[in-house]
């Protein structure tokens, strides 16, 4: 019994140790400068979406807006935008590229709309987070002297997201990024399941916020 604990004690020791996410980012910005924003200016993320079969994670969206907000960078909810320039960024009628939304934006209802939100840019997101691989085995079973689990099992995650940043005023692409995440999660049984969950998609989002944040500098009016 006391060498079963001292295994159990050593497995979990292992596998806490491991329970980090790899993260890289790679980043594209046509002047390799930071994007000037006014302090009056405001920006919004948008998930990409197709009408019924493929959404991007609104909870993901909202996690990197949060990441985004201090340093005087003020960002529009989701939702609120939708609603504001209804039905023109509804799955169905989204912009997917620049063309698209050029001409969308010579519908002065829209840019009117886009100005009195004060708008300056409009960041896409598009990923999800995905199970790759898993493997091992988990038996619960209940008897009359009790019940609990045994066995072990183990399963990678990846979570891929890219964020394009457009321009509402002269209608260009300002830059990209991506970000990818991956790690491994684990399961024991030892009479009660013990998870042992590494965050890829939590670390996808605070990686992909921090940069996005980065991305731009605020300039005050009266440096204008």
């Amino acid at each position: 019994m006391k060498l079963s604990r001292l295994l159990l004690l050593l497995l979990t020791t292992i596998i806490i140790a491991g329970c980090s996410a790899t993260t890289t980012i790679d980043e594209y910005r046509p002047t390799g400068e930071a994007i000037a924003l006014n302090e009056d200016d405001r920006i919004v993320l948008l998930g990409r979406r197709d009408a019924g079969h493929y959404e991007t994670d609104r909870e993901f969206i909202s996690c990197v807006g949060e990441k985004m907000k201090g340093g005087d960078i003020r960002v529009l909810p989701e939702q609120e935008f939708i609603d504001a320039i209804y039905p023109w960024f509804e799955p169905r009628t989204a912009p997917k590229g620049l063309l698209r939304l050029k001409r969308l934006m010579q519908d002065g209802s829209i840019k009117d709309e886009v100005n009195k939100l004060s708008i300056r840019y409009l960041v896409w997101l598009d990923g999800s987070t995905e199970t790759l691989d898993s493997g091992g085995s988990m038996s619960c079973a209940i008897g009359p002297g009790g019940g609990g689990c045994f066995g072990f099992a183990q399963w990678d995650k990846l979570s891929v997201y890219e964020a394009i940043v457009w321009d509402l005023q002269d209608l260009t692409e300002k830059g990209r990024l991506r970000v990818d995440s991956e790690g491994t999660s684990y399961l024991i049984g030892a009479v009660a399941p013990i998870p042992f969950l590494t965050p890829v998609k939590s670390d996808a989002c605070a990686s992909l916020g921090n940069q996005l944040k980065g991305f731009f500098t605020v300039q005050s009016n009266a440096e204008q």
